[in-house]
């Protein structure tokens, strides 16, 4: 794992960069703040996905168990309106992929899946996710931006996760960890004419089968 590490307070933060899924398992190393998987998607996925008519992406807010994500999302592909072709199948590959990677490292079974469709700029404050840990993979459009925070002003250096790469990050639920100071957001985008398309994964604790249940009667469309 190669780190970037600055300095919040003589606190050290680190936020690791990885060249495989095992590596985001560092995100249980004391002093990490964050894991970055580095991967390059594929040309011809990023240009279908980057064409494709705001009004086809796939959008949904779901609670189910992780084995459920690949069946889930095909189906919030076929309600959203996503062409059947090969890309599409990568997409819903590569989000059950997250999933599975994402559930073993938490250690859960249920998951809070969220795909959302963003022309606005959502969640534009820097923040700490009031959860355990979250995994954010921007498919499309510019990714999440994160820094360094001191006493709550904005991060004077903003870095950018690339498009298509996961950030797996530490969040203020996380148990036995020290305060940190990194801070991310989503891009402002408004008057750029840029659309995302962003997948975000947070673990849900075992008793709340009511995630089963709504997976199975049908999908939430934002």
């Amino acid at each position: 794992m190669r780190l970037k590490r600055d300095v919040v307070e003589d606190a050290a933060v680190d936020v690791g960069i990885v060249d495989t899924p095992d590596g985001l398992a560092d995100l249980h190393q004391p002093g990490c703040a964050a894991v970055i998987w580095r991967r390059q998607p594929l040309a011809s996925f990023q240009s279908w996905l980057s064409f494709l008519d705001p009004e086809r992406l796939p959008q949904a807010r779901v609670v189910l168990r992780a084995g459920d994500v690949r069946d889930a999302v095909q189906q919030i592909c076929e309600t959203s309106g996503t062409p059947s072709c090969p890309e599409r199948e990568r997409l819903i590959d590569d989000v059950a992929a997250l999933a599975d990677i994402f559930s073993s490292l938490m250690d859960t079974v249920h998951l809070r899946l969220r795909l959302d469709v963003i022309t606005t700029d959502a969640c534009r404050k820097f923040h700490i996710d009031a959860v355990t840990a979250r995994l954010i993979c921007t498919y499309r459009g510019p990714g999440t931006q994160y820094g360094i925070s001191t006493d709550g002003a904005e991060p004077a250096c903003v870095l950018c996760v690339p498009t298509g790469t996961p950030i797996l990050l530490k969040g203020t639920h996380w148990p036995d960890g020290p305060a940190s100071g990194l801070r991310h957001r989503s891009p402002p985008i408004v008057g750029t004419g840029e659309t995302r398309l962003l997948l975000v994964l947070d673990p849900v604790p075992g008793p709340h089968a009511v995630g089963e249940a709504s997976c199975a009667a049908g999908i939430s469309l934002n």
